[in-house]
């Protein structure tokens, strides 16, 4: 294991000069964060098979140290059924779920997020999943000409997470923590085309994370608000829909209090 994080964080120091003189830590935990640090900061370009390869084998090996989670085997899940569907809140970190498609709360470049280490969940779900995700980000925004606008979706391969694809959309920013009318309509729309996106791929399973909440300073109520009614609407809307199971991951106990309220109270 320690030999793999070598040649990995080897092969990312000499593609940067400036990274050249960089010491490698000798300890696991060091040396897994810097790996995970080269990679944020990596611009998007070819690396090699034998780089994939481990990069793979060691990504892998982290998850299943943190372990997967099979939502119908897990006692952690709220579940609650509505319009003949699945609305379940489960607390925890997202890139350990095994469900169809879990969402992104992506930037406008969407490139996923190049602060080294950083607690975003942009930055989690690239990380989990490799290069190879920022790659297939940067082919579709050069193939678009344009940074992403706010409150669409665009669905990627997952990588090396255990999900089968990720659903990235913009969510509107709110510098001062107060959201205009146009700004929960922004935010309605990211869930309504992510809802969208899962149907059009026969997709069975979506799992949202909290879009706009956090550094974007979506008030976490009003939020979660639009989020559960804008589902609640979409399945209303959609009898046919694909989509059998719809999951509301939260990290905080304070998102989960809410959310739990909130869709016991719709079904």
């Amino acid at each position: 294991m320690m030999n793999r994080l070598d040649y990995l964080i080897e092969y990312l120091l000499k593609e940067d000069p400036q990274y050249s003189e960089m010491e490698i830590p000798s300890d696991l935990q060091g040396k897994r964060d810097l790996f995970r640090a080269l990679r944020n900061v990596r611009w998007p370009k070819p690396v090699s098979e034998e780089f994939l390869r481990l990069q793979d084998e060691e990504l892998q090996a982290q998850l299943q140290e943190k372990g997967v989670v099979e939502l119908n085997a897990c006692r952690d899940v709220a579940r609650y059924v509505s319009t003949d569907k699945q609305l379940l809140v489960w607390q925890g970190d997202i890139t350990r779920l095994k469900v169809d498609a879990i969402v992104n709360a992506a930037n406008s470049q969407m490139l996923g997020c190049f602060h080294p280490l950083h607690r975003c969940i942009d930055n989690a779900i690239h990380s989990a999943a490799g290069v190879q995700l920022r790659e297939e980000c940067y082919q579709l925004m050069l193939q678009q000409g344009h940074e992403e606008p706010t409150g669409q979706a665009k669905i990627t391969k997952a990588y090396n997470l255990p999900c089968k694809y990720v659903i990235h959309t913009v969510g509107p920013i709110i510098p001062n923590g107060i959201p205009t009318e146009f700004q929960k309509e922004q935010l309605a729309s990211c869930y309504r085309s992510i809802m969208s996106c899962a149907d059009e791929n026969h997709l069975e399973s979506v799992a949202f994370c909290c879009i706009s909440t956090g550094e974007f300073r979506f008030p976490n109520q009003l939020a979660a608000e639009i989020a559960v009614q804008t589902v609640e609407d979409y399945l209303k809307g959609h009898p046919n829909c694909n989509v059998k199971q719809v999951v509301f991951n939260v990290f905080k106990d304070v998102d989960k209090e809410i959310y739990q309220n909130l869709v016991s109270s719709a079904s």
